[in-house]
């Protein structure tokens, strides 16, 4: 087996599985598959971790988590599928990042990861074994890389910011009534 092939198989053995867990959580935001609570319990979570509008929110998680994931795992557009996976998981970092790093204390290793190998696949491209590869890489071109990274990173830019935005918000009469409760 050649190197070249070895990297095809690596980039295809990366794509399945990062593909395949980012498709899972995205079906479990969209549908509610796999214990997840579709668009309307989704919202709800999304409106309490302060993503607005909540209902959009959950829509474009679980299309940026099942969308990028099934792009990725067919290696079709493939700087499009990591850069929509790569925003969704800033998303989640967002939300977990307060808890530190690891995971296992709540915090946004995970996310990250799936975000950076998503990253990293949208940009090193599928390999031979993918769609991209079968189509002369119509949908996988260096100017479409250096455009969906750069979109993908203001519409994060945008979401996270708008979170913590409406978090702030959410904090300030609370502050305000708990200020006023030790006045009395």
């Amino acid at each position: 087996m050649s190197f070249t092939q070895r990297k095809d198989l690596g980039l295809l053995a990366l794509r399945l599985g990062a593909g395949g867990v980012l498709v899972a959580h995205g079906a479990q935001k969209l549908f509610g598959w796999f214990g997840g609570g579709g668009i309307e319990g989704t919202a709800k979570m999304m409106e309490h971790m302060g993503f607005t509008p909540p209902r959009e929110s959950a829509i474009a998680a679980g299309l940026g988590e099942a969308g990028g994931g099934a792009l990725l795992i067919l290696g079709l557009a493939t700087p499009a599928a990591g850069a929509a996976a790569a925003g969704a998981m800033a998303g989640a970092v967002s939300v977990h990042a307060p808890a530190g790093f690891f995971a296992q204390g709540g915090g946004f290793e995970y996310p990250a990861f799936l975000g950076f190998v998503a990253a990293a696949l949208g940009v090193s491209g599928p390999g031979r074994y993918s769609l991209d590869h079968a189509t002369g890489h119509a949908l996988d071109r260096p100017g479409l890389v250096v455009l969906a990274f750069a979109l993908s990173a203001a519409a994060a830019t945008v979401v996270v910011n708008r979170r913590i935005a409406s978090l702030a918000a959410a904090e300030r009469p609370e502050a305000e009534s708990a200020g006023g409760h030790s006045n009395s």
